[in-house]
C-alpha cells in the first residue's frame, strides 16, 4: 500500500514538475495571441484606446516568459510563481522610481549624466528589494532563490524602462505604431541580456555571500559581481551599435546561463 502511495506521489510530482517546466511555452503562445489580436483591432479600427494594451503587451511578453522559463528550471519549486511575479512588480516600480530621482539629483549636480553613473545608479537600486528579501523573508536559503529573484526583478525594470521609451517614440514619431512596435520587439528581445542577467548575477552573489556567512570570500563575491554588472551595463549603454549589443547580451547572457547551471540545475 506505502509502495503504490509512492509511486502515485512520485507519479504526480513528476507531472507537476513536466507542467512547470515548460509553463513558460503556453505563456508565449498566448502573449502573443493576445498582442496579435490587439495590433490587429487597432489596425481596424483605428481606435487610440488601444494603443496602451498594445504598449502594455508588448513590454510584458518576453520578460513573463522568460521568468517563468527560468522559474521551470528551478527542480525544488521552493520559490512561489506568485513571489517573483510580486518581486518583478515591487522591483521594477520601486528600482525605476529610485534610480530616475538619484539619475536627476545626480544630473542636476554635475551638469551631465555621465554613463557609468546610469549603470551604477541602475543597478544598485534594482537590489532594494532582493535586499529586502533576503533579510525579511525565509527565501534567503538557497542561493538559487537569489537567482530567480534577481531575475525577475531585472525584468520588472526592463518592462517598466520599456513601455516608457515605447510611449516617448510613440509621441515622437506622431503615433507612428511600426515605431513603436520594433521598439518593442527590440527591447523585449535584448532584456533577457541585459537587466534580468545583471541583476540577476548580482542576486545570487547576495545569496551565495549569506550562505557562506559573509565570510571574505562572500564579500568578495558581491562586490566583484557588482562591479562587473556595472562596467558590462556601461558599455551596453555606450555602445550604440548593434553588434556591439549582441556581443555584451551575448556575455551578459552565458554568465547568466552559467551561473543557472551551477546555483539552481546542480542542486
Amino acid at each position: 500500500m506505502t509502495t503504490q502511495r509512492d509511486g502515485m506521489d512520485t507519479s504526480n510530482r513528476t507531472r507537476v514538475t513536466a507542467t512547470r517546466r515548460w509553463a513558460w511555452l503556453p505563456v508565449l503562445l498566448a502573449g502573443v495571441g493576445l498582442f496579435i489580436a490587439v495590433q490587429q483591432a487597432l489596425v481596424i479600427t483605428g481606435n487610440p484606446t488601444l494603443v496602451p494594451s498594445l504598449l502594455v503587451l508588448g513590454a510584458l511578453l518576453i520578460p513573463v516568459t522568460f521568468v517563468v522559463y527560468i522559474d521551470g528550471r528551478n527542480p525544488a519549486y521552493d520559490l512561489p510563481l506568485s513571489v517573483l511575479l510580486s518581486c518583478a512588480l515591487l522591483g521594477g516600480v520601486l528600482g525605476s522610481s529610485a534610480a530616475s530621482v538619484l539619475e536627476f539629483d545626480t544630473m542636476r549636480r554635475l551638469g551631465d549624466l555621465p554613463t557609468v553613473y546610469i549603470a551604477l545608479i541602475e543597478e544598485a537600486t534594482k537590489l532594494l528589494v532582493p535586499v529586502a528579501m533576503l533579510i525579511f523573508t525565509r527565501y534567503r536559503r538557497n542561493p538559487a532563490d537569489g537567482l530567480l529573484i534577481g531575475v525577475a526583478v531585472g525584468m520588472g525594470f526592463a518592462v517598466l524602462e520599456t513601455l516608457g521609451y515605447g510611449f516617448v517614440t510613440l509621441l515622437a514619431s506622431g503615433g507612428n505604431l511600426s515605431d513603436a512596435e520594433g521598439l518593442l520587439l527590440l527591447r523585449g528581445i535584448l532584456s533577457p541580456a541585459g537587466h534580468a542577467a545583471w541583476t540577476g548575477l548580482a542576486a545570487a552573489a547576495l545569496w551565495w555571500a549569506h550562505a557562506q556567512r559573509w565570510r571574505p570570500r562572500g564579500l568578495a563575491a558581491v562586490i566583484g559581481t557588482f562591479v562587473l554588472v556595472v562596467i558590462v551595463h556601461t558599455f551596453w549603454d555606450a555602445v550604440g551599435i548593434w553588434y556591439g549589443y549582441l556581443i555584451i547580451g551575448s556575455i551578459s547572457l552565458a554568465l547568466l546561463l552559467r551561473q543557472t547551471h551551477r546555483t539552481v540545475l546542480t542542486r
